[in-house]
């Protein structure tokens, strides 16, 4: 079966499940609709001061969106581990590293693209909301933090789908991940000081922001993140090799 053939039919598999689909669209809906929701109930005018960044302001809905791309990872790929699908997919594609590559490629696809549309979209309806303080793509580091945010929710859902591929299931995939993404991560980052800044979630931010921070940089920030997923990717692909359908 040719490389083509099994990206349309993962393509095909992420379009026919509503979940999937749900968790997909969940990442811009909710990103947005909370920053925009936030600036609302702050009249556009959040929290100023020395610091004030407003770029990462209009990313604040990340913070929750981001779990929509984790779960979007998650259940791209445990859906094979429901009933017999994985060996009916294992069946058509005999190649294991094939299959799990092109299933991992089309949901890294999909999460780029809608990340982007999704960082653009918070970008521009949070700098609008700013009004004179507000900011265009032009300002200094704002297109890079835009695509920055794009690549970030990217990176979790292909850490969530290898997540998932070694643990062979949604709920202990997901109990896993949101507890150390949502509220480990952000409550021990701020404890273990240099430590905290490699975590997955707080390396990866560092690409929203335009001012200076204390934790790596944008671009070290997002490598490291990378790193994280690249781990998660290859241990989920050793798990399937190694496992029976």
């Amino acid at each position: 079966m040719s490389v083509t053939a099994v990206l349309h039919s993962e393509w095909a598999k992420i379009r026919s499940l509503r979940p999937v689909l749900g968790a997909l669209l969940g990442v811009p809906l909710v990103t947005t609709g909370i920053t925009l929701l936030v600036y609302a109930n702050a009249d556009g005018n959040p929290a100023g001061g020395d610091e004030f960044d407003p770029v990462f302001t209009s990313f604040f809905g990340v913070t929750f969106g981001q779990m929509a791309a984790l779960c979007f990872g998650v259940l791209a790929v445990s859906a094979e581990f429901r009933g017999a699908a994985l060996g009916a997919s294992l069946a058509a594609v005999p190649r294991r590293g094939l299959f799990y590559s092109c299933k991992l490629a089309v949901a890294a696809v999909l999460a780029l693209a809608v990340g982007l549309v999704t960082a653009l979209a918070s970008f521009l309806g949070g700098q609008a909301a700013l009004g004179d303080r507000g900011v265009g793509l032009g300002a200094p580091g704002a297109l890079r933090a835009v695509l920055g945010c794009g690549a970030y929710l990217a990176l979790l859902a292909v850490l969530a789908a290898g997540c998932a591929a070694l643990l062979r299931g949604p709920v202990l995939s997901l109990g896993i991940l949101i507890p150390v993404v949502c509220l480990v991560s952000p409550v021990l980052g701020e404890m273990s000081g240099a430590v905290g800044r490699y975590l997955p979630d707080r390396a990866g931010q560092e690409a929203l922001h335009t001012t200076a921070s204390d934790g790596l940089g944008p671009w070290p920030g997002l490598a490291v993140l990378a790193g994280w997923a690249a781990l998660a990717a290859l241990a989920g692909w050793r798990a399937l090799e190694r496992r029976d359908a």
